[in-house]
Formats: C-alpha cells, sequence, structure tokens
C-alpha cells in the first residue's frame, strides 16, 4: 500500500500555479511543500486506490487555510483530477477554500477554524486503537500559531496520558505564532511525555528520519522549522 514514486518538483509547481491562477500565495502555503512532498512520496501508506482502506495511513491538514499546496499535491498523486485545480474556489468547485472530506477524495477532515485538527487527531488514533488497528499512523500538520489555541494544549495532554504511539503531529514553525515556547515549540509536547525532533523544514532527508523516528509507545511531534517564504 505504499507509495514510492516521487513527485516532481516541476510537476507540483506547474499544479500549484493552476491553483494559484493569478492569486499570491503566502508563507502559509509554501511553508508545508516539503513536508507535504515527503509525507506522499517516502511516508504514507495510502494510495488512490486504498482511501476507503481501513488499514490506511490517515493524514489530518489542520491549518486548512494552506489547502492550496495539498490540493496540487493531491492531483499530483492521482488523488484529484488535474482539471479540478482550475477552477478551486469556484461556485461548483469542490475544492473549497479550506478542504472538504465529503467532496475530495483522499481528504480525512473538513477543516475550518484553527486549533481543531489535533483534537479529530487523537479521537482517530484513539478508534483505531479500540478497534485493534495497530498498523495505522494518524499524522496530523498544524502551524506554529495554532499553539495559541487552548483546544491543542488539550490535544496535547490527553495523547501523552494515553500514551498513543500511532500518532504523529508536524508542526509548521515559521514564526507566527503570538506566543513562543522557551527551548522551541518542541517542549510544550515533551513536557507532557511525547517525543520530539525538531528539523529544516526544507530538508526532505532530515524530514524523512523524524517523521519516521517514533518509538511506536508515545505521540511524537516533528516540529519543521520554515524561516523562509520560498520554496525550492
Amino acid at each position: 500500500m505504499t507509495t514510492t514514486t516521487a513527485t516532481d518538483p516541476a510537476v507540483l509547481r506547474a499544479l500549484l500555479d493552476r491553483v494559484r491562477a493569478g492569486r499570491e500565495f503566502g508563507p502559509n502555503v509554501y511553508s508545508t511543500l516539503d513536508v507535504l512532498q515527503v509525507l506522499y512520496d517516502r511516508v504514507l501508506r495510502i494510495t488512490p486506490a486504498t482511501v476507503d482502506d481501513p488499514d490506511r495511513d490517515r493524514f489530518l491538514l489542520s491549518k486548512g487555510h494552506a489547502v492550496a499546496g495539498y490540493y496540487a499535491l493531491l492531483a499530483a498523486r492521482g488523488f484529484v483530477p488535474v482539471a479540478w485545480l482550475d477552477d478551486q474556489g469556484g461556485p461548483d468547485s469542490r475544492l473549497g477554500d479550506h478542504p472538504d472530506r465529503l467532496l475530495v477524495p483522499g481528504v480525512e477532515i473538513g477543516s475550518g477554524s484553527l486549533g481543531h485538527g489535533l483534537g479529530l487527531g487523537v479521537g482517530t488514533a484513539l478508534g483505531l486503537r479500540a478497534q485493534g488497528r495497530t498498523d495505522p499512523r494518524v499524522y496530523v500538520l498544524l502551524g506554529d500559531a495554532e499553539l495559541d489555541e487552548g483546544s491543542n494544549h488539550e490535544a496535547i495532554a490527553y495523547a501523552g496520558a494515553t500514551g498513543l504511539g500511532n500518532l504523529t503531529a508536524i508542526v509548521l514553525d515559521n514564526r507566527s505564532a503570538s506566543h513562543g515556547w522557551p527551548g522551541g515549540a518542541a517542549g510544550r509536547f515533551t513536557v507532557n511525555g511525547w517525543t520530539a525532533a525538531t528539523v529544516d523544514g526544507r530538508e526532505h532527508a532530515a524530514l524523512h528520519t523524524a517523521l519516521t523516528g517514533h518509538d511506536h509507545h508515545r505521540p511524537h511531534v516533528v516540529v519543521a522549522v520554515v524561516t523562509d517564504g520560498e520554496w525550492a
């Protein structure tokens, strides 16, 4: 069920340009692209043919306002038709300004206000454990500014207390949070028993090592630091 073919960055850029359609994107979009590539090329056990397989890995995009790169990646991987990108956000489009799990193949949650994705990820991980499904992992991508939301702190504490070893959070740290954490964002998780890795959010090898570095006994967080607005 593992996806193995690497996404061509030139193809991904061309697809992103179709989503953009003359609009400007900011760091919220460009900071996600390297993490998304590594996840879908080298980590997630999911393909367009296995989007309903109960043993698939789950990817939850909590920072849904950064959906443009996600749509481009889903098209590059064959989850959605490329033609859908040309009308993103249109009145008849399935591709809204936030993803909708009922309309977009491969999308696990519908996002909206920031701060909900990690809680949903905790619930998903708990549900898989209750079913005795030990192979699937749940990955949640959130922004550093989401750590300003209290709901995330409850999710962090609960996941640590219950030892959700099938859960990985990815925090894209582009220095947009109102409140920082002494020693970096990872410290907010480790204090509640999570394992953690902080890496350059542009370095694919480092991201892969961090994303696969969990011990299966505790929840794991990867802080991907991206301080520029560019994408290679």
